[in-house]
C-alpha cells in the first residue's frame, strides 16, 4: 500500500496495515467475528516484511505466545471479539504484572455470553476495570473513524514500548467493517526501534541474565511491585489522556465514544439547528479517562447525556467525573442494537426541557 495517499480500506484491515506499518511483526490470534478480516490480513501481509503469523488453538494459547514474544523484545499483537477477549484475560493480567509491551485489539460485539456478531460497547468495565485478576491498568484507546484507528494503532505500539505494558484498540462491529479512506503512515524497520535491554535476548554481553516474570511469592517484594505498577500508571494518567470535544461554549454535552460518537454527531447538529446549545465530549483514551475534561467544563455545563451500546457503563465514569449538582444521565442500547439519531436528539431534548433552558 502506498504511503501518504487516501485509499479504501476496511476498518480490520487498516488496523492490521497500521501495525504493520508500526513494526509488528509478529501476530497470534483466533478467528471470532466480526474482526476475522484482521488475522486474515496479517496471515498474508507478515509473509511479506519477514514476520511470523500463526492461528493459534485458541484464544489462551495466543495471548500466552503474545507473551512469549514480547519478553523476546518484539513487537506483537493480538485480537479477538468480546468472548475471545475474555479467554485472553489471564494472561492479559500476566503480560500487566511482567511489564511487558503488546496491542491488543478488541471489536467488540453484542453479550452477554455469546450474544450476536452485531456491534455493541459493553466490553468497557472488562478493558478499562481490568478484566483479569489483581490490581493492573491497560491503556484503552476508541477510534470513531478508520483514519483515527491507523493513527492510534500505529501509536499504541509506542505507547506500549513507553511504558512497558499493553495497550488495547477498542473498536466494534461497525468500525471494524465499514470502509473508509485513509493514508497509512510509512513502514517502520524494527531494526530502527530502541533496543530493549530487558529483553530475553541472551546472555552475551551482559552481566547478569534477564528474567520476565510477574511471581512474587514475598508479600514485601509483592507489594513493592505494585507500588512501582501504580507508580507507572499514576504517569500514564497525567501523559496520556485523549478525548475531543465539539462546541466547547456549549451548555449541554452528549457523552458518547466511537461509532456511537458518530451517530451522536447527528443529533448535535439537529439540536443546535433547533436552538439548543448542545456540544459533544468524546473520550479517546478510555482509560485513563478524560475527567479533567468534564473539570474544565464545571460551572458551564448545565447537563450531560450520556450515550453507550451498552446497558451503562461509561456513564459511571462520567458521574465520577461531574459535580453531583450537574445532571448526567444516559441512554443506551444493547445485545448488538444501534442507537438512533433521532433517539438520541428526543433523549436530549427532554433534559433540556427538564432543566429549564427555553432556547
Amino acid at each position: 500500500m502506498t504511503e501518504g495517499q487516501l485509499q479504501m480500506i476496511k476498518g480490520n484491515e487498516a488496523v492490521a496495515e497500521a501495525g504493520v506499518r508500526a513494526g509488528c511483526r509478529f501476530f497470534f490470534g483466533y478467528p471470532i467475528t466480526p474482526q476475522n478480516e484482521l488475522p486474515e490480513y496479517m496471515s498474508g501481509r507478515l509473509s511479506e516484511v519477514g514476520g511470523t503469523f500463526l492461528q493459534a488453538e485458541s484464544e489462551v494459547a495466543a495471548i500466552n505466545m503474545v507473551y512469549g514474544a514480547a519478553g523476546a523484545g518484539v513487537r506483537v499483537m493480538t485480537s479477538s471479539s468480546s468472548p475471545g477477549i475474555s479467554l485472553k484475560q489471564e494472561g492479559i493480567s500476566y503480560i500487566a504484572g511482567a511489564e511487558l509491551p503488546c496491542v491488543i485489539v478488541n471489536m467488540v460485539r453484542g453479550g452477554p455470553g455469546l450474544g450476536s456478531i452485531q456491534p455493541a460497547q459493553s466490553d468497557y468495565f472488562q478493558s478499562t476495570k481490568g478484566g483479569g485478576h489483581g490490581d493492573y491498568r491497560m491503556v484503552v484507546l476508541a477510534p470513531a473513524t478508520l483514519q483515527e484507528m491507523v493513527d492510534l494503532t500505529y501509536e499504541a505500539f509506542d505507547i506500549a514500548d513507553r511504558y512497558r505494558n499493553p495497550v488495547m484498540i477498542q473498536g466494534d462491529g461497525v468500525i471494524g467493517q465499514m470502509m473508509e479512506p485513509v493514508a497509512f503512515p510509512p513502514l517502520m524497520d524494527p531494526a530502527d526501534l530502541p533496543a530493549k535491554e530487558w529483553a530475553t535476548t541472551g546472555r552475551r554481553g551482559r552481566d547478569a541474565l534477564n528474567l520476565i516474570n510477574s511471581l512474587y511469592l514475598d508479600p514485601d517484594e509483592c507489594w513493592a511491585h505494585n507500588r512501582k505498577l501504580a507508580e507507572k500508571y499514576a504517569r500514564m494518567e497525567q501523559a496520556e489522556v485523549r478525548y475531543e470535544i465539539d462546541h466547547e461554549d456549549a451548555d449541554y454535552f452528549i457523552v458518547a465514544y466511537g461509532t456511537t460518537a458518530r451517530i451522536a454527531r447527528r443529533s448535535v447538529k439537529d439540536l443546535r439547528d433547533a436552538g439548543h446549545s448542545v456540544g459533544l465530549l468524546r473520550p479517546i483514551s478510555l482509560w485513563p479517562f478524560p475527567s479533567k475534561a468534564f473539570e474544565g467544563l464545571a460551572g458551564q455545563a448545565r447537563g450531560y447525556l450520556t450515550v453507550e451500546m451498552s446497558l451503562g457503563q461509561m456513564v459511571e465514569d462520567v458521574r465520577l467525573s461531574v459535580d453531583s449538582s450537574t445532571p448526567v444521565e444516559f441512554y443506551g442500547t444493547a445485545g448488538g442494537v444501534m442507537p438512533r439519531h433521532q433517539d438520541i436528539t428526543e433523549q436530549m431534548e427532554k433534559l433540556v426541557a427538564r432543566t429549564g433552558d427555553n432556547r
